[in-house]
């Protein structure tokens, strides 16, 4: 017996285009078995792997070798990303109770989503989400599948270069000591971003193999711990009512600003009631909160590869390291948001590191900061790029094999599109709010538990028992989320705030 092989992406960013035209003998599928189906419910699914057949060899070269530290620091490498710079923002407009009350709420359902993936990949013995979709729903689910997994990764993608677009002209500026108020044409992060896209994005997004970035992922998390680091050292270092640069320049201004509070916020001043933390707090722009922290905790579709890799893998360890990734992340972007907020509570920005500037644009520490996080993000983009274009390739040309014209024009097409809703994009809190109120909910809520009540034998478990019941509840929970949020983000958009206003 033969089958097609199938396409796949693993954690580290490594990836086997193996070609719809490939096939795997059977016997040697056979000799990697982990997962039982009784029923040969797969013996007659045409793209899908047989009964006999569910570790399949060609999900890695190194299948099974990750050792449980390790997986646990590539999934937290999946899960942080740069939705960390948005947290204090998100905590400002929330205030810290409501703020700790909904990380841990999404928290916790990113968990139980991930056990609802685990289960069923445990059944039918499939490691990659639109698999999961094509077994559940046939053609439509792994369509479905795919399309959330573009834009989620889109989304992704555009916060990393919105990131090099405000942050790499001030990195520029502060080497070259330049006048903030210059317009060269190297301190425009419309230009800068095109050109790292041209430059460094592209030719690596070009390889057939990114295998070896997957080293490159150490070294982002790392990048994020040193962010902590400074954002925590900071509070202590920065005063409240704090004085913006531009202040600073006479002292009639810098006077102004010490002995006077209560006026207006551009021009650095601030009520006193404004150094005080909110421990709750409600206006137009809490809608976007739990969009932004929805697409913070998005690794699902990493999650199944990382499965892949795992030694000894069992659905238990696997949730066990599900939950020590997640724990981890959840406290440090807990920490970020909160000692981000401290620092310039109503005035921080939905960029974080932006916000630093204003206070003095040559500060070496900040500076040290931008330039790792620039240097991650810039270097994760080509591996958060080839999901995507597997994603397309099975949606549109799901027969054909590998073809390097196509390989190639898929990454320019996506990198200029990419590009324009960087440029166009009003501020980085347009990206979060939009991507997480649509497709996050359905990588975290919808899809995990409609794929597991229909991947999930009757025989085993009835429409009517606990756990489906539970994942139904799920799934309705993630529409309710999408409905609201998306609402939510029209009116504002609606009423002259958030995106149409490009900021507070």
């Amino acid at each position: 017996m033969m089958e097609p092989a199938q396409s796949e992406i693993l954690s580290n960013g490594k990836s086997h285009d193996l070609g719809g035209e490939m096939v795997v003998p059977m016997k040697m599928m056979q000799e990697e078995d982990v997962f039982d189906d009784p029923d040969g419910a797969l013996e007659n699914e045409e793209f899908l792997p047989s009964g006999d057949g569910k570790k399949n060899i060609h999900f890695t070269d190194f299948e099974g070798k990750t050792s449980f530290g390790m997986s646990v620091f590539n999934l937290g490498n999946a899960i942080m990303g740069s939705g960390i710079l948005g947290l204090a923002y998100a905590m400002a407009n929330t205030g810290i109770l409501l703020f700790l009350f909904l990380l841990t709420t999404v928290a916790a359902l990113s968990s139980y989503s991930i056990h609802l993936l685990l289960k069923s990949s445990g059944i039918v013995g499939l490691r990659a989400y639109e698999l999961l979709g094509y077994r559940a729903f046939g053609t439509p689910g792994k369509m479905a599948a795919g399309i959330a997994i573009t834009l989620q990764n889109i989304g992704a993608m555009s916060s990393y270069l919105y990131i090099v677009k405000s942050e790499l002209p001030l990195v520029i500026q502060t080497f070259l000591k330049a006048d903030p108020e210059s317009h060269l044409w190297y301190l425009n992060g419309n230009y800068l971003v095109m050109m790292v896209s041209a430059s460094i994005i592209l030719p690596l997004a070009l390889m057939k193999q990114l295998g070896y970035l997957g080293y490159t992922s150490g070294f982002s998390l790392s990048c994020m711990v040193f962010f902590l680091s400074a954002v925590i050292y900071k509070k202590f270092q920065i005063p409240c009512p704090f004085e913006e640069f531009s202040a600073n320049s006479t002292a009639e201004h810098l006077s102004l600003n010490v002995s006077s509070h209560g006026h207006d916020y551009n021009n650095g001043l601030v009520h006193e009631d404004d150094c005080t933390p909110r421990l709750f707090k409600i206006n137009s722009q809490t809608a976007y909160t739990i969009p932004i922290l929805a697409f913070a905790f998005v690794c699902h579709p990493e999650v199944l590869p990382i499965y892949t890799e795992l030694r000894n893998p069992t659905q238990k360890r696997m949730q066990k390291l599900s939950n020590i990734s997640i724990l981890v992340m959840y406290t440090m972007y807990f920490l970020a948001a909160l000692f981000g907020y401290l620092t310039f509570l109503g005035k921080v920005e939905p960029e974080l590191l932006h916000t630093y500037s204003r206070i003095d644009p040559y500060d070496t520490l900040i500076l040290c900061v931008r330039v790792a996080v620039l240097t991650a993000v810039t270097l994760t983009v080509p591996i958060v790029l080839f999901p995507v274009r597997r994603a397309i390739q099975h949606m549109v040309f799901p027969t054909k094999s590998f073809n390097w014209l196509r390989h190639i024009g898929i990454a320019m097409v996506l990198l200029t599109l990419i590009n324009m809703l960087v440029i166009f994009a009003p501020n980085i809190l347009s990206i979060f709010s939009i991507i997480g109120a649509t497709s996050a909910p359905c990588l975290i809520f919808i899809f995990p538990a409609v794929f597991y009540i229909r991947i999930v034998p009757k025989e085993d478990e009835p429409m009517n028992s606990a756990p489906k019941i539970l994942a139904a509840c799920f799934a309705a929970l993630g529409v309710i989320f999408m409905v609201m949020s998306l609402s939510f983000i029209i009116i504002d958009w609606s009423t002259g705030g958030g995106l149409a206003a490009g900021g507070h």
